[in-house]
């Protein structure tokens, strides 16, 4: 995989999560961000690394951060490339002590992810990859080919949030089961989801529970690059358009070309 700004962003993912590793498994002090969901000082000292260092990478991109996304929609429609961060996605899975949190930073152009990487500071490792670039994991200092499972007649591992769910996303999930016997459920926090299926250890992530652009740009490009794809429940690829709000409509993640996709699709249209 080649992009001329990539082995710059695993660096500085790596330093975030660096940043973020001494604050684990230690007290904290935990605030409320209007729309409910927590932050801590690991966060925020994510967001800084994360922020200065990408702004020196090209001070002509702007960075788009959950920490830092008060920026209007008339000011964010006129960007043409811009870089799109989590400095740490699973705060929940953090403050409870699980290693099921990442540092997540995706570069996009015009609505479409460039390349995503997703830092996993606690296994040591950073997944990469972008549409037409190929996917990888750095671990140890070696890089490892990150490639989906091979299409078959039916997804055989689908995975799931380990805390968000919805009414919808249950009764897609029961049906998934119903239509395809079998089939195993595995439940992971974080952009970690889309990496299992980048990783071809699990066939499916579908979600019909509320996310953030922030919270799935690095990782869809990481399973893109791997040969997945991100749908949303009409079949569109997702995309991150500049709008009102960050939020992402309800996406199935899945290999490319898999034989049961028009099924997923349809089990989804009727959850939702």
């Amino acid at each position: 995989m080649t992009h001329p700004f990539l082995s710059e962003v695993l660096r500085l993912v790596e330093q975030a999560g660096e940043a973020i590793l001494p604050w684990w498994r230690q007290p904290l002090e935990i605030r409320e961000k209007a729309d409910a969901s927590p932050v801590t000082a690991a966060d925020l000292a994510a967001h800084h690394c994360l922020a200065a260092g990408l702004g020196r990478l090209d001070p002509q991109i702007p960075v788009l951060s959950e920490e830092d996304c008060g920026a209007g929609l008339a000011r964010r429609a006129a960007w043409s490339r811009w870089w799109l961060v989590d400095p740490l996605d699973g705060t929940r899975e953090f403050i409870a002590g699980s290693g099921e949190f990442t540092v997540n930073v995706a570069l996009i152009d015009r609505g479409q992810v460039v390349f995503g990487v997703v830092g996993a500071p606690a296994a040591g490792c950073c997944y990469y990859g972008g549409r037409g670039l190929g996917a990888g994991c750095l671990e140890q200092g070696r890089h490892r080919v990150l490639q989906v499972s091979p299409p078959d007649s039916q997804p055989h591992v689908l995975v799931a949030s380990r805390r968000h769910g919805s009414p919808a996303q249950q009764q897609l999930v029961a049906g998934l089961q119903a239509r395809f016997p079998g089939l195993e459920m595995t439940s992971i926090g974080s952009s970690l989801k889309f990496c299992l299926v980048a990783d071809g250890r699990a066939d499916c992530y579908p979600r019909l529970a509320p996310t953030s652009q922030w919270d799935t740009a690095a990782a869809q490009g990481v399973l893109e690059g791997a040969g997945g794809q991100v749908l949303t429940v009409t079949g569109q690829p997702l995309a991150y358009a500049a709008r009102e709000d960050y939020l992402n409509p309800g996406f199935l993640a899945l290999p490319a070309g898999a034989p049961w996709q028009a099924a997923l699709l349809e089990l989804a249209r009727q959850a939702g």
